[in-house]
């Protein structure tokens, strides 16, 4: 599809509703840990609904993870996470994003939009790359993509951290949120 009103072509896009397919995506995120490397994890349970119009400038997506859910291959740090030291699951069970804008930015797609986490709401840009459209073998239409964007923890309110006995802290201000999504267009 070529769309004039964004000048550049999108193979395989349609209009409608996609509904986030959570066998084959991924809500993760990474951040530094004691200074010299990095903690991966993610969310296992999530959900996401894209609306998308004929403009593409115009769509919309919707999401949630539920923070219960987090998984750092680290039972009792995931615990740990769950606690009012960082997401206190019990009071605010989800993250939510709900998009406000999509751009242009030179050649690349930019999704503006609010993140909520731990009821603290905050504005937030993803980058956005369209990985593609596609039939499945059950006769589904597919859309995939890669979203990311880096936030600073302390901006939501997750505080928590210790200073260590060589020198600086255990935890980084920085989080890199990356999405891999494919997503089912509803008949």
């Amino acid at each position: 599809m070529t769309n004039t009103a964004i000048g550049t072509e999108i193979p395989g896009y349609r209009a409608g509703t996609w509904v986030i397919d959570p066998t084959h995506s991924e809500v993760a995120f990474s951040i530094r840990h004691i200074m010299i490397s990095k903690v991966k994890g993610k969310f296992e349970r999530f959900d996401a609904t894209f609306v998308t119009t004929e403009n593409p400038l115009d769509s919309s997506v919707t999401a949630s993870a539920e923070v219960a859910s987090v998984n750092t291959n680290e039972p009792n740090r995931d615990a740990h996470l769950r606690t009012g030291d960082f997401f206190e699951a019990e009071t605010h069970p989800t993250i939510d994003f709900v998009s406000t804008g999509v751009r242009l930015d030179g050649g690349d797609f930019k999704v503006d939009g609010d993140l909520t986490i731990r009821g603290i709401t905050k504005p937030v840009t993803f980058d956005f790359e369209f990985g593609g459209f596609g039939g499945d073998p059950y006769g589904n239409y597919k859309a995939g993509a890669t979203a990311k964007t880096v936030i600073n923890r302390e901006d939501f309110g997750l505080l928590y951290n210790a200073a260590l006995e060589t020198g600086g802290v255990l935890l980084g201000d920085k989080v890199t949120i990356t999405l891999e999504l494919q997503a089912a267009l509803q008949q």
